[in-house]
């Protein structure tokens, strides 16, 4: 199709100012989590992956989106819901949620080897993914990221504390923090928020063709 030559220059003038106005409405829309973009560090670890056993770092997973989360799988209650709430979320999101990775690092690496670890999160689908540390590398992993955690050993299973955050951070492409999801743990989770915001930020990183449809058009 071909257009006059004022037209042409009305659709290269539209296509010039089109990344401005998607900058402004993003802009005009408050993420439903918390923002930390600024103001919490780049992801950055150190641990084994239960899959395989390897020991990889947060380059591992750049050119994804990152779901950091502290958890363990003895967890009766907090864990389990948040994994199945996640994994709703990810089936809203479709395909949108091959980008994304969640990482359950494992704050009770005593009772959680690799292989329970990576039968666990079986149970919640492929975009899950286990890593287990050495005390010294969970532990920095925490402070990096001011998530609590308490493990009091017992060999009386009823007597066997854990207790952990149920925040969720989220990280973009290039590992800068960006989110902080309180929890989807709480009654009632906020499912299409979640879906929401991590939908968003996969735009953002991949936005869509229009511009290169309209200069198509000239």
């Amino acid at each position: 199709m071909s257009f006059p030559a004022s037209d042409r220059r009305g659709l290269l003038r539209a296509a010039a100012g089109l990344p401005l106005l998607l900058a402004g409405c993003g802009k005009a829309h408050a993420w439903n989590a918390i923002d930390v973009n600024g103001t919490s560090p780049a992801l950055s670890f150190r641990m084994r992956r239960a899959s395989d056993g390897r020991e990889i770092t947060q380059a591992a997973y750049r050119g994804d989106i990152v779901m950091l989360y502290f958890g363990y799988t003895f967890c009766p209650d907090v864990c389990p819901t948040t994994l199945a709430n996640v994994a709703t979320v990810f089936k809203d999101l479709g395909r949108e949620a091959d980008r994304i990775r969640f990482l359950f690092v494992t704050v009770d690496p005593n009772r959680d080897t690799l292989p329970v670890l990576a039968r666990y999160l079986a149970n919640f689908g492929p975009h899950m993914v286990g890593l287990r540390g050495t005390p010294d590398q969970l532990a920095a992993l925490a402070r990096r990221y001011r998530l609590v955690y308490t493990v009091r050993p017992s060999p009386d299973p009823a007597k066997y504390e854990v207790t952990h955050s149920s925040a969720i951070y989220v990280f973009d492409e290039t590992g800068a923090a960006r989110l902080l999801i309180p929890s989807l743990a709480t009654a009632p989770p906020d499912i299409a928020g979640t879906a929401a915001d991590l939908r968003r930020l996969i735009r953002l990183e991949h936005p869509p063709g229009l511009l290169q449809r309209l200069l198509r058009l000239v």
